[in-house]
């Protein structure tokens, strides 16, 4: 399994190839792969490496051990452990035809991965066939301007198998020649936003500026935003949405000067167990090195972790908020755009 190692971006390009399961656990626990729909597909694949490892005689309790260990190393998005979740059961199924010979498993868990990974890319394919047409609609007023679309962290190709969430209607939106901007949120702080999302547009060639965290309401209040468009990691079958740490304050500051506020994910970021996403959705709470220190490259080229704070400072980290449903105008979904609320969500997905 290869993997582009988030945490050298965007000063380096670099390609790890994970050999184990605990290869693939240690890049999810260290972030050097991350994105709610990017973490589910490692761990899919994870879990095929698990299965190659098992004892043929301790099959199953050895892959549901892999589970329970997989499924803690990031507890918020739901992607993770409905990808693994989803591997048990498509072995479980395997066992049931037959003998369950360990080939045999090895075959249905080596196709169950790669429809995990094929399925997430076409997922956020459409997600952007569906999200272009709000900049399509606001381009339309524009004469010829850019659309100006503000989102938080990163929820692009780097956070999915392929395309993205929020910015897969980005990237429809160049493909099409339509003029559009991005306000890219620094995202404190990993800073995902300066790091990745900065690095993908560019790459994409898509016109952007970085701004610092706090610089969203200003911009919304002298008309500067048309659009926020944001990832999340789970979402509640009423449509509260949790994402990464700063959203909530985003989707607020949207509400309050009338810019559209929506939330784009696949639908394996639905929680259907879940109802009130501020009581029911884990929040992570993350190393506090991450807040003391922060990473960048020096004039000589090298890049090195200083220490922003005072020795001994204290620091609390959490990784996520969530955004309460009344807050978002919509969710852009790869089988439409609904708004968040219990019944409408239950129009696209009847199922739940």
């Amino acid at each position: 399994m290869k993997i582009i190692n988030q945490l050298v971006l965007p000063h380096r390009f670099e390609v790890l190839e994970l050999r184990t399961a605990a290869d693939v656990l240690r890049a999810i626990k260290d972030m050097q792969v991350r994105g709610a729909g990017l973490i589910g597909a490692a761990a899919a694949w994870g879990m095929y490496l698990a299965a190659r490892e098992a004892a043929e005689g301790n099959f199953f309790p050895d892959l549901e051990e892999a589970a329970r260990t997989f499924k803690a190393a990031r507890p918020t998005a739901s992607n993770l452990a409905w990808a693994v979740d989803r591997m048990l059961r498509a072995l479980a199924e395997e066992r049931l035809k037959g003998p369950g010979a360990k080939p045999a498993l090895l075959e249905r868990a080596l196709r169950e991965a790669q429809a995990v990974a094929d399925e997430d890319a076409e997922c956020c394919r459409q997600i952007g066939l569906h999200g272009v047409k709000l900049i399509e609609k606001l381009a339309e007023s524009r004469a010829g301007k850019p659309v100006n679309v503000l989102t938080h962290c990163n929820a692009g190709a780097l956070a999915f198998v392929d395309y993205g969430s929020a910015l897969a209607p980005v990237y429809a939106a160049a493909d099409r020649g339509i003029p559009v901007h991005v306000w890219v949120d620094e995202t404190r702080p990993r800073n995902q936003g300066a790091s990745l999302t900065a690095w993908e547009l560019g790459q994409y060639g898509v016109d952007y500026d970085l701004i610092v965290d706090n610089a969203g309401g200003h911009l919304m209040q002298h008309g500067m935003v048309d659009l926020v468009i944001t990832g999340a990691d789970r979402v509640t079958r009423r449509g509260d949405a949790a994402n990464k740490i700063g959203t909530y304050l985003k989707a607020l500051a949207a509400g309050d000067n009338g810019v559209p506020f929506y939330t784009a994910f696949p639908s394996s970021t639905f929680d259907f167990t879940m109802t009130d996403g501020l009581a029911e959705i884990p929040i992570e709470e993350r190393d506090s090195g991450e807040v003391l220190r922060i990473s960048g490259k020096t004039a000589s080229g090298t890049v090195e972790a200083v220490q922003i704070c005072p020795d001994g400072a204290s620091a609390r980290n959490w990784g996520f908020d969530v955004t309460p449903a009344r807050c978002i105008t919509g969710l852009i979904t790869e089988r439409g755009i609904c708004k968040a609320s219990e019944q409408d969500i239950s129009l696209l997905y009847p199922e739940m």
